[in-house]
């Protein structure tokens, strides 16, 4: 009776595994996401550059 007792209680405690279940969600995920993105583009040139872009000429300049 005396070894018993403790396999039973080994027995019973065996029994008892907690269960834990990872499921992927019935829905898609959604993430919504409010950004708002603000750039400036900053163009420097030379002198002769600039005279080129106002004159409109398409020739490279000859020196």
């Amino acid at each position: 009776m005396k070894t018993a007792l403790p396999l039973l209680v080994a027995m019973l405690l065996c029994g008892c595994v907690p269960r834990i279940e990872v499921a992927a969600p019935k829905e898609p995920i959604t993430i919504n996401m409010n950004v708002k993105i603000e750039h400036e583009i900053e163009i420097k040139a030379d002198k002769n550059v600039q005279t080129l872009l106002k004159n409109g000429e398409d020739a490279p300049l000859r020196q």
